[in-house]
């Protein structure tokens, strides 16, 4: 009950991490069908193309056999000898078309998913002898749909071939008084026209079959929100400790910035709400941001230019076009240096008439 409602709560769509991370514990997309058909394909294309060649070959073999068969000797060490060469020439002659059965075996793989090394499918689980486990996958909708394709494969492929062989039945009963050579040519013929109708009939199965064992995949694969959460957590990090690292960040460069104030030349304010302070020195290209803020963080900034005596000169416009204008520890945009420099010209005759 608990599994169940949990599944119901997987409505998100999975992410390509959830996807990756499937791979990688082998929870693949496969279909049965798919390596079912590509494996009759290479074999009816095997038996078109190499029938003839391989028949010839083992023919070879039997028929030099027979005719030495007085010179061969069994006795001793001979006999595995005999085996050995029997057998090395069985296997030359039938080589390539097991390897081209090998080959459709693993295209079949290859064709429905990349390749993946995984042993944790191999990896005892409690769950695989459970009774209960045993028992829910024997009535699940796989085990339902795996029996509903067995009948549908055994009625659709024999059918066919009643209809396939139907007409053949006369040329099938006279067999009986036909020679051998006559026998194995016709029955090549017969067994490849059923195979192809096969293949044709699986071709339409394994079709459905991959698409349904996708469907069933993709579904396992779904997740909830608290998953979507948790994984965002993982990759990201946890967001509560990425506030806090942000305010400390922010702290640190608050009270930098602070430091800073005592250095300005000027600081620039709108009397309530915005304060730039500005460090300008001989020798500089143009005068540079200290610091700046809003509100509280204005305050302080002309709290601190009082303590250190700073001038503070009020420029409403000036202040908050700075404010958005440039960032801390840069100059001023060239298209505001003749308005600062006003401001730094008035301030510096301002300390001149102090002196005197």
């Amino acid at each position: 009950m608990a599994e169940e409602q949990d599944q119901n709560e997987k409505t998100e769509d999975p992410t390509q991490k959830r996807l990756d991370d499937a791979l990688k514990r082998g929870d693949v997309v496969k279909s049965q069908e798919v390596n079912t058909w590509f494996v009759i394909a290479a074999g009816t294309l095997v038996m078109a193309t190499f029938s003839g060649g391989m028949g010839a070959g083992v023919t070879a073999t039997l028929r030099g056999l027979i005719a030495n068969s007085y010179q061969i000797r069994v006795d001793g060490p001979a006999l595995p000898q005999l085996f050995k060469m029997i057998g090395g020439e069985l296997l030359a002659t039938v080589a390539v078309p097991f390897l081209l059965l090998m080959l459709a075996a693993l295209t079949a793989n290859i064709v429905q998913h990349r390749m993946v090394w995984s042993f944790e499918t191999m990896t005892p689980k409690l769950s695989k002898i459970s009774l209960m486990s045993g028992l829910k996958r024997l009535f699940s909708k796989q085990a339902v749909v795996n029996f509903a394709k067995g009948m549908v494969k055994l009625l659709l492929v024999g059918a066919v071939l009643i209809a396939l062989m139907w007409p053949e039945r006369h040329r099938l009963v006279a067999l009986v008084h036909t020679d051998l050579e006559g026998v194995l040519p016709l029955a090549l013929s017969l067994a490849l026209k059923q195979l192809g109708a096969v293949v044709a009939i699986l071709a339409v199965v394994a079709a459905a079959d991959y698409l349904f064992q996708y469907r069933l995949w993709y579904e396992r694969q779904k997740m909830s929100l608290r998953d979507l959460k948790d994984e965002f957590k993982q990759s990201e990090g946890d967001p509560t400790i990425k506030g806090k690292m942000r305010q400390v960040r922010q702290t640190r460069m608050r009270r930098r910035m602070m430091a800073n104030v005592p250095k300005a030349a000027v600081v620039i304010t709108n009397p309530t709400h915005y304060a730039v302070a500005l460090q300008y020195e001989r020798g500089m290209d143009a005068p540079v941001c200290v610091a700046k803020g809003v509100d509280l963080v204005a305050l302080k900034i002309r709290e601190i230019a009082d303590e250190h005596a700073v001038p503070i000169v009020e420029n409403p416009p000036l202040a908050r076009t700075l404010h958005a204008a440039v960032e801390l520890d840069q100059a001023i945009p060239p298209e505001h240096y003749k308005a600062v420099a006003e401001v730094i010209g008035y301030v510096m005759k301002l300390r001149r008439a102090v002196r005197r």
